[in-house]
């Protein structure tokens, strides 16, 4: 009877050591993991958020569309072109433009997402309207991007992408490579 007890216990030890191996094989797994968000799929996630309205010193009502995203690897940038339509509410005359901005990446781990900071417009251009009043309009379009991209995420992680074999990871570090941004993800602990 004691030599039972002896195996059935050599039996249960034996099954922990397995049971314990298998789960140090699996915080192999539970690692940092990088994942590459290419450029096709950042222009889809942002094209889904447009079109965009403001009103800009509450002179002018703002409709941004087509966006079109560009990586700059170099500078952990990221450029955005859109065009626009700038039209006064009193008047019945609408302006059609272009512009582009670009800003520094982030992520948002309790927004679950990457997002733009300290944007600033490179380019305005508006067919039809003097150069005074684009100049002027420009300097307030840098003030309105800088709050309107703060709330537009220039890609939102979804649940399936921050679970993996069971473990639930968060967003901790962004990269930019040629026509990709590369994010990585580490288990929550």
């Amino acid at each position: 009877m004691e030599q039972r007890i002896t195996r059935r216990r050599f039996g249960m030890m034996a099954a922990s050591l397995a049971a314990g191996g298998l789960l140090a094989s699996c915080a192999s797994i539970s690692g940092p993991r990088r994942v590459e968000l290419s450029q096709a799929k950042l222009q889809a996630g942002l094209e889904r958020r447009f079109p965009l309205r403001n009103r800009l010193l509450e002179l002018f009502d703002v409709q941004l569309t087509r966006p079109e995203v560009a990586i700059l690897p170099d500078s952990d940038r990221v450029a955005l072109t859109l065009d626009l339509s700038v039209s006064p509410p009193f008047l019945r005359q609408t302006w059609a433009g272009a512009m582009t901005l670009s800003g520094h990446l982030y992520i948002d781990a309790a927004r679950s997402g990457v997002f733009m900071a300290d944007a600033h417009v490179d380019r305005f251009d508006i067919q039809g309207m003097d150069s005074g009043h684009a100049r002027d309009l420009g300097r307030a379009a840098d003030v309105l991007m800088n709050q309107l991209v703060r709330d537009v995420a220039i890609y939102s992680f979804r649940m399936d992408d921050l679970r993996y074999a069971g473990i639930q990871f968060v967003p901790t570090r962004l990269d930019t490579v040629p026509g990709a941004l590369v994010v990585t993800l580490e288990p929550v602990r």
